[in-house]
């Protein structure tokens, strides 16, 4: 899956995500995202894990196999 179809699945989802890929292996099949979201104030790592996780919906898993994933709010 392309990195720039991951990030517009997690911006339609979380709309004020700012979202960083890295490609980890060169081949673009495992990726590493990093999503920053004022949605994710308050709530716990596992919570914003899952916002994005619904926001990629039934490609987690599938075409979408490998994503080291990092959420945080915005600093500040």
């Amino acid at each position: 899956m392309a990195a720039e179809d991951i990030v517009a699945l997690i911006k339609q989802g979380i709309p004020d995500a700012e979202v960083e890929m890295q490609d980890l292996a060169g081949d673009g099949d495992h990726w590493a995202a990093t999503v920053v979201s004022p949605a994710f104030v308050g709530k716990s790592k596992i919570q914003q894990h899952q916002m994005v996780y619904r926001a990629l919906g039934e490609r987690m898993g599938g075409v979408l196999h490998a994503l080291k994933l990092t959420t945080m709010a915005p600093r500040g």
